[in-house]
Order: structure tokens, then C-alpha cells, then sequence
């Protein structure tokens, strides 16, 4: 039995790993495996992003191009919540299931990107730059030591996740009644103040999440988890890209 350090992301659970190390298997997780894998799930999603990116476009005018896109947004939104559950569920479906989850992603992530990019040029770009440099400053801390994966450190990451996302389903559950929670999605200092803060967390799960693919590779994971891997990294990296996305926006919004 695996003793891994556990991760805020579901996906990369202590219990998913532990659980699939008891298949036995005559090939074993590799990092330099995952690392291709989620290079590969990255190249899908960026495909599929531009397919619902030109659906906008190519509209002939805004609200053309928001009509062209909410069916896809709508599919890859649902679809990728689905199939996020069922690779969480079944880990061994994720070779399958992880490109075809970075599709889904890619079609929601596009069609947003496009929508606000409508609305505030340059601001894609500048949410992509920004998830890359914070993906590599992370990894960079991570590798330099500099940052060390402690049992207080992923605690702490962990409850903040949790706090985050009972916030985000009680600003959900109140939407449905038409109340909005200002404090979490207008764009006064306070609302920027939270998405610094989710921003930042997002980014501390990626630093669970390379040290425990790496223990689960160093501790012989069957060589199918790094699709698993894959797909676990994924998850945060959309979640990261929609946070900074959403600061983006509301810093734009002040303008």
C-alpha cells in the first residue's frame, strides 16, 4: 500500500492511488509519462478551444456568436463535469476518458474566453501567459525545494479548497434564487481581494499535485495512472486559467 501525501484534488486522491496499486501490472507510472500525457491533454484542449473561439468570431455579430456558442458551452460544461466523475470513479477508463474530458474543457474554456475577450481585448492572452508563468513558477518551487510539501502545508491547502468551494456552491444555490453575492463576483477591492486568494490557492494545488504524482511514480503505480495523473493536473490547471480569467475580468471591468 501506497503512503502518498494527499491532495486537495479529488482526482488525486490518497484513496484513488492506493486503490489502483493493487492491480497488478507489468508496466509502472513514470513522471516523464504523465508530463507527455498532460502535453497531449493540453493539445486537445487548446484544439477544441479554438473550434468554439471561431464559432464566436465567425459570427456575424456578438450576440450571433454568444447564440453559436452557449450549446457548446452547454455540452462542454455538463460533459466535462460528467466525465471528470466518472474518471474519478473509474480510473482505469482514463485513457479514454482524460482526452475526451480535455475536449469538453477545451469547447467551455474556448467559448468563455471568446465571450470576454469580446468585451475586454487582450485579456485571453494575458490569462494564458499568467496560468503558464504561475504553472512554472510553481514547479520551480516545488523541484528547488522551496516550497516542501509538509503535513501542515497540505492541510492548510486543503481546508482552503474546501472553504472555496462551499463558498461557490452557496453562491450557486442563491443564484437559482436569483440572489447574487457581491462580495464574490462584482469587482469592488474586496471581491478582487477573494479572487487573489482563490488564485492563489488554485496555484498551491499544483504543488500537491507534482508531489504526488511524483511519489506515485517513485512507489510503482500500474503504468495507466499517468493518464490518472494527467487528468488530475487538468482539472487545477482549468481551474486555475477560470480564476485568473475572472480576476482579469473584473480588474478590466473597473477601467
Amino acid at each position: 500500500m501506497m503512503n502518498l501525501t494527499k491532495s486537495s484534488n479529488p482526482a488525486l486522491s490518497e484513496k484513488v492511488f492506493n486503490k489502483e496499486y493493487t492491480t497488478a501490472s507489468s508496466e509502472v507510472m513514470t513522471v516523464n509519462g504523465t508530463i507527455n500525457k498532460t502535453a497531449l491533454s493540453l493539445l486537445l484542449v487548446i484544439a477544441a478551444a479554438l473550434f468554439t473561439w471561431n464559432k464566436f468570431f465567425n459570427a456575424v455579430t456578438p450576440e450571433a456568436g454568444m447564440s453559436a456558442v452557449i450549446p457548446w458551452l452547454a455540452i462542454g460544461g455538463i460533459g466535462g463535469f460528467i466525465t471528470a466523475i466518472v474518471t474519478i470513479f473509474r480510473p482505469k477508463s482514463a485513457g479514454i476518458s482524460t482526452p475526451i474530458y480535455a475536449v469538453l474543457e477545451g469547447m467551455l474554456l474556448g467559448g468563455l474566453s471568446a465571450i470576454l475577450e469580446a468585451s475586454y481585448s487582450g485579456i485571453v492572452m494575458r490569462a494564458v501567459a499568467l496560468t503558464l508563468a504561475v504553472f512554472a513558477a510553481m514547479l520551480f518551487f516545488y523541484r528547488s525545494g522551496i516550497i516542501k510539501v509538509t503535513k501542515k502545508f497540505m492541510m492548510g491547502v486543503f481546508a482552503a479548497t474546501a472553504g472555496i468551494a462551499v463558498v461557490y456552491l452557496i453562491s450557486f444555490v442563491a443564484g437559482m434564487f436569483g440572489a447574487q453575492l457581491g462580495f464574490l463576483h462584482g469587482n469592488s477591492n474586496l471581491s478582487i481581494g477573494i479572487s487573489l486568494v482563490v488564485v492563489a490557492v488554485a496555484a498551491l494545488n499544483l504543488v500537491l499535485d507534482f508531489n504526488f504524482i511524483e511519489r506515485a511514480s517513485e512507489q510503482g503505480a500500474p503504468k495507466y495512472m499517468e493518464w490518472y495523473g494527467a487528468f488530475g493536473l487538468m482539472v487545477t490547471l482549468v481551474w486555475l486559467y477560470l480564476e485568473i480569467l475572472r480576476l482579469l475580468s473584473k480588474l478590466a471591468s473597473r477601467d
